[in-house]
């Protein structure tokens, strides 16, 4: 028979294991390692950490809720697979949260804050390839809204984010570097809004960014795979 120290110590062994595998089916999932659609087979994640089913299925419902996988009955994890219809629904929606969340960050962004954004855009602007941009420009973006105070917002926000991942870096690839001074000029403009604590400019360039990456995507029905609707 266990003790309740026993228990416990299993129980914390448990919540770690699960958040090891979260961080590594998140960090594999956000890359493109594991890409829309591919099922995450819960023996072959446990059989890798040399842990039970237990933790695996505790971190597949941590990355559930952050919405990079979903669970099908009777076929387990995979991660979500978006049509254009799909995608362009949830970019409105972005459209419409982010500016939101924005406006609720930015009294409480402070001078560093600002410092530190500005310092991100640089390396934004240097040459860098693909996946160093997307996790920087990623950076840059949830780093604007961490001022804002309502939980549930800024989880809806980064679920969101989440979930448009591998159609950025799709994106990307397909449209080449070329375009990449567009959107140094939406950050660089964001940054003066931010800098002059005007919401409105502020509400209105970010909707505007995100609505030419949505139309942008729009052109490109080769990112999806064919699943237009």
């Amino acid at each position: 028979m266990t003790t309740e120290a026993e228990q416990a110590a299993n129980g914390s062994r448990n919540h770690a294991a699960s958040h090891r595998v979260a961080d590594y089916l998140r960090a594999a999932i956000l890359s493109g390692e594991i890409g829309p659609g591919e099922r995450i087979r819960q023996e072959d994640v446990a059989e890798r950490f040399g842990a039970s089913r237990l933790p695996v299925r505790e971190a597949l419902r941590i990355l559930e809720a952050e919405g990079l996988t979903e669970h099908e009955q009777h076929k387990g994890a995979r991660v979500p697979s978006l049509s254009m219809r799909d995608l362009s629904v949830i970019y409105q929606i972005r459209e419409r949260l982010e500016p939101l969340a924005l406006t609720e960050s930015i009294p409480n962004l402070t001078q560093h804050d600002l410092r530190e954004l500005d310092r991100l855009q640089q390396r934004i602007e240097a040459d860098t390839g693909i996946d160093e941009f997307l996790a920087l420009d990623r950076e840059f973006h949830l780093m604007t809204y961490t001022g804002c105070q309502v939980d549930q917002l800024s989880m809806m926000v980064v679920r969101l984010w989440n979930s448009t991942q591998h159609y950025r870096r799709a994106f990307m690839k397909v449209s080449g570097s070329g375009r990449r001074w567009v959107i140094n000029a939406e950050h660089r403009l964001l940054l003066d809004a931010m800098e002059r604590r005007d919401s409105v400019d502020a509400e209105r360039h970010l909707a505007g960014h995100i609505r030419r990456t949505r139309t942008e995507l729009s052109r490109h029905p080769e990112v999806f795979g064919g699943a237009t609707s």
